[in-house]
């Protein structure tokens, strides 16, 4: 996955469903205001904001967003990194969603509570800077 030029806005607006849609933008002025930096698209379909570079003990590396999300056909993925720990004590007041390995799934905004999704962004992004490596 790389950060690209193509644009935010033009890969929001080709979201089908409007629901979808409507939550992409407010997810985008939410996460812009809450990361601090303009939205760059990651790959075909990943909203990113900042980055980093990690390099795991087999020495694979690369760069990643900080953070960012997704408006997938199912479900809208949220790319927050964190220890189980914090995720634990942010869930219980979330809202309705499922989690895998580095993203959280929703169906939709209305389902979860917008001020939690801030400070995990916030949450996630600390941890992200923790795992950021020089670049070999």
């Amino acid at each position: 996955m790389k950060q690209n030029e193509n644009s935010v806005i033009e890969f929001i607006e080709n979201v089908e469903h409007p629901r979808k849609k409507a939550d992409a933008y407010k997810l985008l002025e939410l996460f812009t205001e809450t990361v601090g930096v303009q939205a760059k698209m990651w790959g075909p379909s990943i909203i990113g904001f900042g980055s980093y570079h990690y390099k795991y003990d087999s020495g694979r590396e690369g760069d990643a967003p900080l953070t960012g999300f997704s408006p997938r056909k199912a479900k809208i993925s949220l790319y927050l990194m964190m220890p189980d720990e914090a995720y634990e004590k942010f869930a219980v007041d979330f809202g309705k969603h499922t989690r895998g390995k580095a993203c959280i799934y929703v169906n939709k905004l209305a389902d979860i509570n917008c001020d939690i999704l801030k400070e995990m962004i916030r949450a996630s992004i600390a941890f992200a800077k923790k795992m950021d490596r020089p670049r070999a």
